[in-house]
């Protein structure tokens, strides 16, 4: 007999910005797997996507952290427009964490 199991979701977390930032994520990771150029510093891209993703995975990411991955990645995708759609996505779910503290 198949018994069913249950798969825990894929967000994870009680805050809702949290599971946010995750869909972004991987949303972003899918697109750029999936896209067919190359550019300089897509490595780049990739290490802060996984950085984001661990950041959302272990709790409340820290605002400043998240922000730097944000520029970075924003960067090193500089025009693609294929991925703008993703990257923005991205970059609202970073805004919904609030400014850094000064």
């Amino acid at each position: 007999m198949l018994r069913r199991v249950e798969q825990a979701p894929v967000t994870g977390s009680a805050d809702p910005r949290v599971a946010g930032l995750r869909v972004a994520v991987a949303r972003l990771r899918r697109e750029l797997a999936g896209y067919p150029g190359e550019f300089p510093d897509r490595a780049v891209a990739e290490d802060e996507l996984a950085a984001l993703d661990a950041m959302a995975v272990s709790g409340t990411p820290e605002v400043p952290r998240l922000r730097r991955s944000l520029l970075l990645i924003a960067g090193s995708i500089g025009s693609v427009s294929a991925l703008s759609v993703a990257v923005k996505g991205v970059r609202e779910a970073v805004d919904l964490f609030g400014e850094p503290a000064r």
